[in-house]
């Protein structure tokens, strides 16, 4: 199985709430001095894309430290409102403004520690489409709707409220949330099969979109386990939790990358 020579491979790493401007320094520089040596495309090119999705407060320190480097740069989250009376919220705007290119919505945690819905999510998605950068939207299930069958009624009920008001993704990142944080990860073949019926589900949409759009999976993803799910054809990458924290881990993730 291979997959399409029209998706690009996506790699990134999401800090989540961890970092400071030392560790955070230390952990850019292993990345940069790593990078040059990753895989290259057939034409030379470098295989895969790659990224790091950073806390607000470091999103200044990473554009700069990044500059010159591949590596691209993307936030946490953002605010549904373009501008306005709503503290502490960050426009998609403000993101454009200093370069940022990708931004998550609908991260499984956001979801359920912050009551997300799949309506506010599709607003959240509309809002970085409207100023040009790429949303990276997150889906999955919990444990439970996996053991109740419910995981394609899941993510198809949590993509069709993107597709009502956007129309197709450029960028899905599957994350079944019992794999998150827990040491416990979909086997190649069971991320596959989702990733697999996404595409599908998009296809019957927008077949030409389908095929460009890229499904990264997430759920503790390690060296250890990057190569096999690499290789599924219909997986493009990965959003890596934990492991992203340590640049030696993480690059060897990267390395793992079939091309």
């Amino acid at each position: 199985m291979s997959r399409s020579s029209i998706r690009r491979p996506f790699i990134a790493g999401n800090w989540k709430m961890h970092g400071s401007q030392a560790t955070n320094a230390a952990l850019l520089a292993g990345l940069k001095a790593g990078l040059p040596n990753l895989p290259k495309g057939e034409a030379g090119d470098d295989a895969a894309e790659i990224a790091v999705f950073a806390p607000y407060p470091y999103l200044d320190q990473v554009s700069r430290l990044a500059a010159g480097s591949r590596l691209a740069w993307g936030a946490q989250d953002v605010s549904r409102h373009a501008v306005g009376a709503y503290t502490g919220e960050v426009a998609a705007s403000m993101l454009r403004d200093f370069g940022c290119r990708y931004a998550l919505v609908g991260h499984s945690e956001r979801r359920s520690l912050h009551g997300e819905s799949d309506a506010l999510v599709a607003e959240k998605f509309s809002a970085l489409e409207t100023v040009g950068i790429v949303p990276a939207l997150c889906l999955g299930e919990t444990l439970a709707e996996r053991q109740a069958g419910d995981t394609l009624k899941v993510v198809f009920r949590q993509l069709d409220a993107v597709l009502a008001v956007c129309g197709a993704p450029a960028l899905l990142a599957y994350e079944p949330v019992w794999a998150i944080g827990t040491g416990l990860t979909a086997t190649p073949e069971e991320a596959q099969a989702v990733h697999l019926a996404l595409r599908a589900h998009v296809a019957a949409r927008d077949a030409a979109a389908a095929e460009r759009l890229r499904i990264v999976y997430g759920g503790s993803v390690k060296a250890g386990n990057a190569a096999a799910l690499f290789a599924m054809p219909d997986i493009d990458g990965a959003l890596v939790g934990g492991a992203a924290l340590d640049a030696d881990e993480f690059l060897a993730i990267c390395r793992a990358i079939n091309v």
